[in-house]
């Protein structure tokens, strides 16, 4: 069992998730977290992928880029650049999945199929 860490390139919080929201509708085209836009629609969390962390063996951990900027600042600094999925292994890091190409990606299942294939 591995512990995989999905960290996305959005800010904690109510007010954060309305604005990505709304940015959402009004201009997708710009929106900028990839993996937001694989995981979540505009209000709830996409089906097929709340089925695979339901299914899964793995523990998944989710952070804003706030929260892991301030869990783990000390340590790995500006290291990443977000969105980001890693694997956790204590207190080092090894890299899953990069924004560039969690940014390539056409569907949940995509994202999906590659974190089977490499855990």
């Amino acid at each position: 069992m591995k512990n995989i860490l999905f960290v996305y390139k959005a800010n904690s919080g109510k007010a954060n998730a309305v604005l990505d929201s709304i940015h959402k509708i009004v201009k997708p085209e710009t929106y900028s977290c990839g993996l937001c836009k694989l995981t979540h629609g505009i209000f709830t969390e996409n089906k097929k992928w709340r089925d695979f962390k339901l299914e899964t063996i793995h523990n998944l951990e989710f952070l804003h880029k706030d929260e892991f900027e301030k869990q783990y600042a000390s340590k790995f600094g500006s290291k990443f650049n977000f969105p980001i999925v890693l694997l956790k292994n204590a207190d080092e890091f090894e890299l899953l999945v990069s924004a560039k190409e969690l940014n390539t990606f056409k569907s949940t299942e995509d994202l999906i199929t590659v974190i089977k294939e490499r855990v």
